[in-house]
């Protein structure tokens, strides 16, 4: 298979997130399938897949951006649970 943007942030996507990303991917793409597209390629191939951090430091920041944020609950339901996924433990939070 080839290794591109898009198939790397498949496979980011689906080992943080597992069915919750797949889900969120899948419901955008009646209303805006190119949204779900640059979502995977961007957030999940490109910013994702840099090695200056650590998928948790990643996880980590994503859930305190999206808690001072407000308004993001669908997005904070999927980033807990990537969160658990990738083993984020609360004493690394303190």
């Amino acid at each position: 298979m080839e290794n591109t943007r898009f198939t790397q942030g498949m496979e980011q996507l689906k080992a943080i997130d597992g069915k919750g990303g797949e889900n969120v991917i899948k419901s955008l793409e009646d209303i805006a399938p190119d949204l779900g597209k640059f979502i995977i390629e961007f957030a999940f191939g490109d910013i994702y897949t840099r090695e200056r951090l650590t998928t948790e430091e990643r996880e980590m920041i994503t859930l305190s951006s999206l808690l001072t944020a407000g308004g993001c609950e669908p997005q904070l339901e999927v980033h807990i649970n990537g969160a658990l996924n990738v083993v984020v433990k609360i004493e690394n939070c303190i």
